[in-house]
């Protein structure tokens, strides 16, 4: 009997060494994947921070093209001025031309009238020769005056010419600088558009599916009675939880969110349309709405939130999600909405 028990008792299983294995496997596959994740944010870093380095360079290319643009268009203007110029001065010339060359003819004609009649008018002729001779000189100089005229004004055109086909030319590179700076800005606004869906998911994981918390848009929205008494500015106890909560989360994003875009959390305060009786503090829903919207900015930086990434913002009853005059249409009005953006 004794030799039939020992017999049953070594036939047990030892589970033990394929647990050992089984466990070994699940922290080498978790640690592969922390690997991978890891990875994947360095790879992600240094992504943005290449398109950050096109995007400052692209900038300041189409500085010096704007300024080399400017440059151009200013001699171009002294090159017309010069030109203009020139041209009043060319008038000028083949006016006088003209004239000479009248007193040329006149001049010709009275010396063939002297020699038809006596010799005793042959001084005058001698005379008239003379001028004749002086107006013929005047007219080859004004002649070779006019020539370098022509010439410089081909020069100056040619020099036109080249100066609007730069302009064109640095036209053309600005348009397609400036579509490689929408492209970037507008893979700029995707990442923020991205985070922005990160934290609202996460919002929506910590705050969990309250009826009267809920994403309209691309903002995040609180109903008033969620965080204030009626007609008060005071964050309730409840509110308060649910702004840790928030803080928490915005924390959080901080931290992955690259420092180079400039983004901010804009906390907007709304009321109904029921007007205020003047008798509290508030005079107005302007002033509830404002301070409402303060009151949470304020509570978000006692708990860590940097101040710069926070903006308070009133809108009274001017900004109604139901335009409607029910007492439901009012409820949905009254409202504290949070918004991720650019600054």
């Amino acid at each position: 009997m004794a030799l039939a028990r020992a017999r049953r008792g070594d036939r047990r299983i030892d589970y033990w060494p394929g647990f050992v294995d089984a466990l070994s496997t699940l922290l080498l596959a978790i640690m592969f994947l922390l690997s991978v994740f890891v990875l994947a944010q360095f790879l992600l870093s240094r992504e943005i921070s290449g398109k950050d380095e096109v995007l400052s360079r692209l900038n300041s290319q189409i500085n010096e093209l704007t300024q080399l643009l400017a440059l151009e268009k200013g001699n171009t203007q002294d090159a017309q001025d010069q030109l203009a110029n020139l041209q009043a001065t060319l008038t000028a010339a083949e006016s006088e031309r003209s004239r000479l060359q009248q007193l040329l003819a006149q001049g010709a004609g009275a010396g063939a009238e002297a020699e038809a009649r006596a010799g005793a008018l042959s001084g005058e002729l001698d005379t008239e020769r003379q001028i004749s001779q002086r107006a013929l000189s005047q007219v080859e100089l004004l002649n070779q005056q006019i020539a370098a005229l022509r010439r410089q004004i081909a020069a100056l055109e040619d020099a036109l010419n080249v100066a609007e086909t730069r302009d064109k030319e640095s036209n053309t590179k600005i348009a397609d600088l400036g579509r490689r700076l929408n492209v970037a800005l507008a893979q700029r606004v995707q990442e923020l558009n991205r985070y922005r869906s990160d934290f609202f998911g996460r919002l929506r994981e910590i705050l969990s599916d309250r009826e009267n918390i809920r994403i309209v848009g691309d903002r995040f929205v609180f109903q008033s009675e969620v965080l204030f008494p009626v007609g008060s500015e005071v964050i309730n106890d409840a509110g308060q939880a649910e702004m840790k909560k928030l803080a928490d989360a915005i924390i959080e994003l901080q931290k992955e969110i690259p420092p180079e875009i400039n983004w901010v959390l804009r906390v907007d305060g709304h009321t109904d349309d029921r007007p205020l009786s003047g008798a509290g503090r508030y005079r107005d829903n302007w002033e509830l709405s404002s301070g409402r919207a303060t009151s949470v900015v304020k509570f978000l930086i006692a708990n860590g939130v940097p101040a710069n990434r926070l903006v308070a913002a009133g809108f009274g009853e001017f900004q109604p999600l139901d335009a409607a005059g029910t007492d439901e249409a009012r409820n949905r009005n009254r409202r504290i909405e949070l918004k991720l953006t650019e600054r």
